[in-house]
């Protein structure tokens, strides 16, 4: 069997609100044939969104042609958990629903500068008229819809703190939290609407999994005329040593790249897409239509 993708592409995003490098800033890795058709591994670190922006295109431009498929992982959340986008009142399906509901919302100067806790503000203003259930802001953005900590618990009645892919990963933070570490509401709010430029600039060249190709097993024939699929990617769950001079995030995107490269190499990738054993079917439809899934969670 031939492998499902040429290239490994994984992104280590940031919501930082200036211009930084080194850790605990962007990190694009890329896994791809050399000129002697060896897989090799470059990595890029973008000062801005922006920037990265700009150097995914051109990355996938140059994939594309060489005629080569790209896996495109990104580290944040590529779905709320259910009941979200009902809650806000939004039309079509759920998880392109709040995709196109961010787009709209989200403001990203070239110099970082952004607006996401303002985002955070109005969501909340929209989803119980309080400062729940996103929470977390520097002082200077806490407003009345959104609270520096946490201000209470998830009961019965809210939508849930977790997707069912976080707690599946054993780790993962949650969408929530648009603030200090393991801020991945932050990074989501930020990340979903690049997501959405780089699939919206390819059409169905892209496929956002589980979304677009169903929660299941991919095989080649599910990729005719697919340039790229993108997914949800957690490289916490990819462990190994660092190289020589290499921060963490630049090490995370390199080991997770290389873990994908294995598995498709043995021809055990696709089965990576397919939920884990034992998946309740209304959890399967809940990561296809609304929360999406975290590579490789559970399995």
């Amino acid at each position: 069997m031939p492998r499902l993708f040429s290239a490994y592409v994984i992104v280590d995003w940031s919501a930082a609100s200036k211009p930084t490098t080194g850790a605990d800033s962007i990190w694009i890795g890329v896994l791809k044939r050399d000129v002697r058709f060896r897989l090799a591994f470059e990595s890029f670190n973008e000062a801005t969104r922006a920037a990265a922006e700009t150097r995914l295109n051109a990355i996938l431009a140059d994939l594309k042609k060489r005629s080569e498929r790209a896996l495109v992982g990104f580290d944040f959340p590529m779905g709320f958990p259910r009941g979200f986008a009902d809650a806000m009142k939004l039309k079509g399906d759920p998880w392109r629903a709040a995709w196109d509901e961010l787009g709209k919302r989200v403001v990203d100067k070239p110099t970082n500068v952004n607006n996401r806790f303002n985002v955070a503000a109005q969501l909340n203003r929209l989803l119980t008229d309080g400062p729940f259930p996103f929470w977390g802001a520097p002082p200077k953005d806490v407003q009345t819809t959104l609270m520096a900590t946490k201000p209470r618990a998830h009961g019965p009645g809210d939508l849930p703190e977790f997707r069912h892919a976080d707690l599946a990963a054993k780790g993962a933070a949650s969408i929530w939290k648009t603030y200090y570490n393991g801020s991945v509401g932050g990074q989501a709010i930020m990340g979903v609407p690049v997501a959405r430029r780089l699939k919206d600039a390819r059409a169905g060249a892209a496929k956002v999994w589980p979304f677009e190709t169903g929660f299941k097993a991919l095989t080649e024939a599910d990729l005719g005329g697919v340039d790229l699929v993108m997914a949800e990617v957690y490289p916490s769950l990819v462990k190994g040593a660092a190289l020589p001079g290499e921060v963490k995030d630049q090490t995370q995107v390199r080991l997770t790249a290389e873990y994908f490269a294995r598995l498709d190499e043995a021809n055990k990738l696709g089965e990576v897409f397919a939920p884990p054993k034992g998946t309740a079917a209304d959890v399967v439809l809940d990561a296809e239509r609304e929360e999406g899934w975290i590579l490789g969670a559970g399995a």
